[in-house]
Order: C-alpha cells, then structure tokens, then sequence
C-alpha cells in the first residue's frame, strides 16, 4: 500500500481575484509614492541654504513618510482581508 498525499487548494472566484489585484496594485501603488515622495523631499531640501529651513524639510518629511506607512498599513489590512475572504473554498486533493 502506498503513502496518500493530501494537498490542501483554493479556486479563486471572479471577486477573489478582483480584490487581489487590487492588492497588488495598492503595495504598487504605495511603492512608488512612498520613494517619490522622499525622492521629492531630498531634492527640494538640498536647494535650502538655511539651517532652520533644513531642519524644518527634515520633521516635514519624516511627518509625511510616517502619514504614508500609516496609509499603507491600514490599507494593506483592508484589502488583505477581503483577499483573505474572498479566497474561495478548500478543496483537498489526494494523490497516492
């Protein structure tokens, strides 16, 4: 007799992949604005000659990155729900 394999799979509906190209599109999306912005943020901040001016680009960039990781993760636990609930049902395939 031989060994009996169980795998455990999923069948993804219509909304399922719906959502989870949303999802990939959100990380993508918060990719390039998150190295955009502070792409932005250090040009504009090495045109400053003052040291206040500096320092004041420095909080507002570090206020601005953490707004930004804040909108990311919230978002990411938003749509990684609906792509964890909409992953359709368990099938379990046996082979031997």
């Amino acid at each position: 007799m031989g060994t009996i394999t169980r795998t455990e799979k999923r069948q993804r509906g219509v909304f399922g992949w719906i959502f989870l190209i949303l999802f990939w599109a959100f990380q993508l999306f918060m990719v390039l604005w998150f190295v955009g912005g502070l792409s932005a943020a250090g040009d504009t901040a090495a045109g400053l000659t003052n040291e206040m001016e500096r320092a004041g680009a420095a909080v507002g960039t570090a206020i601005g990155a953490g707004m930004i990781i804040a909108l990311w993760a919230f978002g990411t636990i938003i749509f990684g729900a609906f792509v964890l609930l909409t992953r359709g049902k368990k099938i379990i395939v046996e082979t031997s």
